[in-house]
């Protein structure tokens, strides 16, 4: 899937040491998606991330924008061990 990062998403990937590989494999086969309770534009994606102990990254998506836009990058500590 084609994708770019907002500014914001590329500054939470620095701040939080998150490398952009997991990013794309959570783009790529999301174990979970659920839509944005805030906007019907973003969805959520989640995935578990084996070299991060298994806490689960969450990546908001814009799939109304061509190509997906990267709108936030985090670890959800609330999805850990849900999936």
């Amino acid at each position: 899937m084609r994708y770019i990062l907002t500014d914001h998403a590329r500054r939470m990937l620095d701040e939080r040491a998150i490398p952009l590989s997991w990013v794309e494999r959570t783009i790529e086969r999301p174990a979970m998606r659920t839509p944005d309770p805030s906007d019907p534009d973003l969805e959520r994606l989640y995935l578990a991330i084996p070299e991060c102990e298994m806490r689960v990254l969450r990546v908001v998506v814009n799939t109304a924008a061509d190509p997906v836009r990267v709108v936030s990058v985090f670890l959800d500590r609330r999805m850990r061990g849900k999936l």
